[in-house]
């Protein structure tokens, strides 16, 4: 698979664990500027395929048509982790769009977020579709069936023309061919694909510099979506995660997945930036972002700064005492 060191980690000044993976940085013609591990290592996007996965909602301004918020449209990208504000602004857009909860494919859970659950606990709820954090998405997805005059029961099966249309918008932004594209099923339930790393990262540079998209179409969708991103990153993830720490940057289009996936795309250096921790690790990236950024001289050092607040690298026990470090050791190899 080509993975190498990222980040170790040392407790009392012994190495207790080591989280390897693959770095790959690309500029605006799909060049490789960077690279640590292997940039042709293949892995499935998970939730970072959602921006993507929302360009044909977008293509056709579903937003406009059921006259939604900048907030309410911005979960269709979205993993939200269940706070108060997402589930107030997923109601609305239910109402709006006419959508019935019990149609999402999406099972019924509780909020990612620890706190958000404990709420949810406190006042006997049960588990809940909409409380799945992607449930954005899958209202965007059927929104755009319902509008489309497409089957809204089986939004979610790999034929049904919603999804063909991702997977080609996919291989459209990536430069693949579509039938060389692996696919398989998210654990939301929909159809997910893989990608090569440095093809990723060019999927988010193209997301963060759609000027570089050709359709125009297309290009006018990631356009609209990415600066919904930006514009309400609270809501696509939650106020104390990477995601929305990393979208407080205009400069940035940013978005991770489950097993330790993220894309990132620079609209100033225009250029791309992918990862993937190997044991899925969603706890390093932080420590992983903030040293590539600082390793291609990223000028905002705000952003950096909200990294390492998020995930300090001094490693400090449950009862407030400093007990170790840990250090990304990943060397370019370009």
């Amino acid at each position: 698979m080509g993975f190498i060191k990222l980040v170790e980690e040392y407790r009392g000044g012994i190495l207790e664990n080591v989280h390897y993976g693959a770095v790959t940085v690309v500029d605006e013609k799909g060049k490789i500027l960077y690279k640590a591990g292997n940039p042709e290592h293949v892995t499935y996007l998970r939730s970072a395929a959602k921006p993507f996965q929302a360009l044909p909602v977008m293509k056709r301004r579903i937003d406009e048509v059921y006259g939604l918020t900048g907030k309410e449209a911005a979960l269709f990208t979205a993993s939200h982790r269940g706070e108060a504000f997402h589930i107030e602004a997923l109601e609305s857009m239910f109402h709006k769009m006419g959508l019935k909860e019990e149609n999402l494919h999406c099972c019924a859970t509780y909020p990612l977020n620890e706190d958000a659950k404990a709420e949810r606990h406190r006042a006997h709820e049960p588990k809940r579709k909409i409380f799945h954090n992607c449930s954005g998405k899958h209202a965007g997805l059927i929104g755009l069936s319902k509008h489309m005059g497409w089957n809204e029961q089986t939004y979610y099966e790999p034929g049904h023309p919603v999804q063909q249309e991702i997977m080609e918008i996919m291989a459209y932004m990536a430069e693949v061919h579509v039938t060389s594209i692996p696919q398989g099923i998210d654990g939301c339930g929909l159809p997910i694909f893989a990608l090569p790393l440095h093809k990723i990262a060019y999927s988010y540079l193209k997301l963060a510099c759609p000027d570089l998209i050709g359709d125009t179409d297309i290009r006018n969708a990631a356009a609209v979506t990415a600066k919904l991103m930006n514009d309400y990153p609270d809501m696509i993830a939650d106020t104390k995660f990477v995601c929305s720490a990393l979208l407080r940057d205009d400069n940035l289009t940013a978005k991770g997945g489950a097993k330790g996936v993220y894309g990132i795309g620079l609209r100033k250096e225009r250029i791309g930036i992918s990862l993937k921790v190997s044991d899925g690790s969603e706890q390093v990236w932080p420590c992983i972002i903030a040293s590539i950024l600082e390793r291609i001289g990223y000028r905002n050092q705000s952003t950096i700064d909200r990294l390492y607040a998020l995930t300090p690298n001094e490693i400090i026990n449950d009862g407030g005492t400093p007990v170790g470090e840990r250090r990304a050791v990943f060397q370019w190899e370009l």
